[in-house]
Parts: structure tokens; sequence; C-alpha cells
């Protein structure tokens, strides 16, 4: 998983690397942006309401946090007993490599870390689920102008310890400022 995580920073400094050879390092490039979206967690089929706040260091660099309330819970049972998986909440930090493919569309890679809080309920009984991750993931940006944007994401999490590991797909509105 560590050589995974490298080879996808390795990637991520290569893409940015044409950026810094056509201008020189700046912070009057940078600028900010935020998204709200959905981000639904394959493996567990819960759901949370997403919001990520971030700055584009320049057209290739990004670096962004992103934050997840559950709205989504899956209804299980177990031998006749009913039970529920709560999607708590999830937060992670990524660096984020940016590739433009025209004027309007860009494709990116990220990679980060965080948390996941879920908790499973049972038979009265609850125990907290998640933990702490290596995320990685890939996604494409539609700007529908020089502000406003709609973003879909894949976002692997890498769980530490026995859980296995989940795939979040997500799609959110994105405003640059």
């Amino acid at each position: 998983m560590r050589k995974m995580m490298i080879m996808a920073a390795a990637a991520a400094a290569m893409m940015a690397t044409p950026a810094l050879a056509q201008s020189a390092w700046s912070m009057d490039n940078a600028r900010g942006y935020g998204t709200l979206g959905y981000s639904y967690l394959e493996d567990s089929y819960t759901g949370a309401v997403q919001g990520r706040m971030g700055v584009e260091l320049n057209r290739y660099l990004a670096l962004e946090s992103e934050v997840g309330i559950g709205v989504k819970d899956k209804d299980f049972q177990v031998a006749g007993v009913d039970g529920t998986l709560e999607h708590e909440w999830d937060a992670a930090g990524y660096v984020v490599g940016k590739v433009p493919v025209g004027e309007n569309f860009e494709v990116f890679a990220r990679g980060g870390y965080g948390h996941t809080e879920m908790k499973r309920t049972i038979a009265g009984q609850t125990t907290d689920e998640g933990g702490d991750h290596w995320s990685y993931g890939a996604g494409a940006e539609f700007k529908m102008n020089a502000d406003n944007g709609i973003r879909a994401d894949w976002t692997r999490r890498e769980y530490k310890g026995d859980l296995d590991s989940a795939d979040a797909y997500s799609v959110s509105y994105v405003r640059r400022f």
C-alpha cells in the first residue's frame, strides 16, 4: 500500500512539473475552491453529504480537505436480528495533481489520509466501526465557467488494521473564489 501511495504522489508531482517550469512559483496564482455534494460508500451501502475546501496552487497542483456527515444508513439482518450500520462522519486531507484536457475539462488524481467513523447496532449493542485510512483516487471536473463546475470522483480508502478497504463515489458542485 505504501508503494502505491508513493507512486501516486510521484505521479502527482510529475504532473505538476510542467506548471512549475512554465511560470515562477507565486501565490498570486493560487485560487480557493469549495465543493458540496454526495458521497456513496459502496462496501457499506451508506452515504454522506460531503463538503470540500481547497486551494489550487497552480493549474496542475492543489491541496484539499473534505468533511462528510452521514445521511444514509444501512439496515441489515443477522440470524433474524435487525441491525443498522450508521455512517457518522468522515474527514480527510489530500494532495491533488490535475491535468487540463481542453479549456473546460480536467482530470485529476489525489492521495491523502483520513478517518471514517461508523456505528454498528445489533440487538441493542453498539460497536464503533471505521478508522484511519490512507486514501487515493481519481476523477474529472467539467467547468461550466471560470467559477462553477461539476465534479465526479472515485476514492479508495485503505483502512489500517483488520478492516477491509472501501470505495467511495462522489458527485459535487464546485465553486471557485
